[in-house]
C-alpha cells in the first residue's frame, strides 16, 4: 500500500493558532487516487509568530549547529549545550494516539526520528497505553524533551493505524510553543541514544512500524511541496511507501547515501554547487531536511555566493538583500548531485515577497533564502537543502535501498516568488 498525505500552508497568529489549525485541519480535499488508493491526512505550514516577527535564520542555524552536534557518541547529542531557538517554520500532523485517540498536532520531521507528545496537549493513558518505565530524551536545534517512553496505538488517518507504537511521553519541553510535539520520519539510527538507560537501543520510527506491520511494501518516503505565497493554501504531499508520479516531471534520479560523518546520520548525500558556472561549493557532504527552512551552505560558499550575487546582508532579518537590478542579473544556483544538476531559478532563491512582513522584512525588497550553514566546508556537513529547495524539486528519502531521490516538478521553473 502507498499512503500519502497532503500538506496545507498556514500563518497562524499566536492567539488563534489552534482554532485556526483545526479550522485548516477540518478542510480536507478528497482523498487522491495514487496506485492504491493512499489514505490522505492534511499537514499544516505553521509559521510561528508567537514572539512577533519570525527569525528564519536563527532558527535554521541553530538547528544546523544541533544537527551537527552528532557522533559516534550518541550520548553528546543529548547532553550537549546548544542555543535553542523556537520552531520558526515547521509542517504539522493531527496524529491520534490512544483508543480512543486523542489528536496531537505534530511536527513531521525528517531530522529526526523520535515521535512524542505532551508539550501542549497532555498525554491522555486509554486502555492501550503501556508505560515501559523507561525515560526517553532527545534535544533539538528548537528545543527540547524529556519524559518516560510508552506503547501505543498511533492513529495517522483512516484505516492506517500503528499499534504498539514508542513515542515519547513529555514531563518537560522546551521551544514548542503550539504544538504538541513532533512525528520523526528520519533514519532509524538517530533514535540510538534517546533512551536514557539504554544508549545503544534504537527505537522503530513510524516509517519502521508501517513496514513491519505490512501496511508498506518499501520503507520509502516521498516528498512533494508546492511554492505559496498565501497565508492558506495546500502546498504539498507526504507519501509513505511509495512515490507520487503525478507530482513530478521526467525521471527520478537516484544518489547513495553519504558515508561522511555527521552528515552520514542523517538523509546526507553528496553534492557540489555553482554559481552559473562558477564553483562555490566542492563535492562534499551535506543533508536534505524537511525541517530546514532556508538552503544553508557553508561559510567560504556564502563569501562567493556573496561576492557573485552582489548581495547585502539586511541587519534586521539577517538575510541577504539584492536591489531590483540585481535580481535581474541573478544566475542559477545549481545542485550537482551525481551525474544530475538541478537547477534553482532566480525566483526560486528568493523569499516569497509577499510574506516579507512575516519575516521583518520590507514589503517589496527582495530576499534571498540562501544563507551561511554558519562553519567553513569540511566538517561532514556542509550544506542543508533545506524547503525551499524541495518546494523546487521532488524528493524521495529511500531507507529501503540507501538512497534519496529528486526529480523536477511542474513548480521548479515557477515565478511565484
Amino acid at each position: 500500500m502507498i499512503i500519502s498525505f497532503q500538506y496545507y500552508s498556514i500563518m497562524f497568529p499566536a492567539a488563534s493558532l489552534l482554532t485556526t489549525l483545526l479550522l485548516a485541519l477540518s478542510i480536507v480535499a478528497s482523498p487522491v487516487e495514487i496506485r492504491s488508493s493512499p489514505i490522505t491526512l492534511p499537514i499544516a505550514r505553521k509559521l510561528n509568530t508567537s514572539g512577533g516577527t519570525i527569525n528564519i535564520l536563527q532558527h535554521d542555524q541553530s538547528r544546523a549547529a544541533a544537527l551537527k552536534n552528532v557522533g559516534s557518541d550518541t550520548l553528546s547529542r543529548r547532553t550537549a549545550s546548544i542555543t535553542v531557538t523556537n520552531d520558526a517554520v515547521s509542517y504539522i500532523a493531527a496524529v491520534g494516539v490512544g483508543s480512543p485517540a486523542t489528536t496531537y498536532y505534530l511536527i513531521v520531521d525528517t531530522g529526526s526520528s523520535n515521535t512524542w507528545v505532551g508539550a501542549d496537549t497532555k498525554y491522555v493513558v486509554t486502555s492501550t497505553s503501556v508505560d515501559t518505565g523507561d525515560a526517553v530524551e532527545v534535544t533539538y536545534g528548537s528545543g527540547s524533551f524529556s519524559g518516560t517512553e510508552y506503547l501505543d496505538t498511533v492513529t495517522l488517518g483512516t484505516g492506517l493505524t500503528i499499534t504498539k507504537q514508542s513515542i515519547g511521553v513529555a514531563a518537560t519541553s522546551t521551544g514548542f510553543d503550539g504544538v504538541d510535539g513532533i512525528v520523526g520520519i528520519g533514519p532509524l539510527i538517530l533514535t540510538e541514544g534517546t533512551l536514557t538507560d539504554y544508549p545503544d537501543t534504537t527505537i522503530p520510527t513510524v516509517t519502521e512500524n508501517l513496514y513491519t506491520e505490512g501496511t508498506i511494501a518499501e520503507i520509502v518516503v516521498g516528498v512533494s511541496f508546492e511554492p505559496t505565497t498565501t497565508d492558506s493554501d495546500a502546498n504539498g504531499e507526504l507519501t509513505f511507501g511509495g512515490t507520487d508520479d503525478t507530482k513530478y516531471t521526467g525521471d527520478l534520479t537516484y544518489t547513495p547515501l553519504t558515508t561522511t560523518e555527521p552528515a552520514s546520520y542523517y538523509w546526507g548525500i553528496n553534492e557540489s554547487i555553482t554559481y552559473g558556472t562558477t564553483t562555490i561549493l566542492a563535492e562534499t557532504a551535506g543533508i536534505v531536511d524537511t525541517g530546514t527552512t532556508l538552503i544553508l551552505i557553508a561559510t567560504n560558499a556564502y563569501s562567493k555566493y556573496i561576492t557573485a550575487t552582489g548581495a547585502t546582508e539586511d541587519e534586521t532579518t539577517g538575510l541577504l538583500r539584492i536591489t531590483t537590478a540585481k535580481y535581474d542579473d541573478l544566475e542559477d544556483l545549481n545542485f550537482n548531485v551525481g551525474s544530475e544538476t538541478y537547477a534553482l531559478t532566480p525566483n526560486g532563491q528568493i523569499w516569497p515577497r509577499s510574506l516579507n512582513t512575516y519575516i521583518g522584512g520590507v514589503t517589496d525588497d527582495i530576499y534571498l533564502v540562501v544563507n551561511s550553514i554558519g562553519t567553513p566546508s569540511g566538517e561532514g556537513l556542509d550544506f542543508i537543502n533545506g524547503y525551499t529547495f524541495l518546494e523546487r524539486f521532488y524528493a524521495v528519502f529511500d531507507t529501503t535501498h540507501s538512497q534519496v531521490g529528486f526529480a523536477t516538478t511542474a513548480y521548479t521553473d515557477a515565478t511565484t516568488n
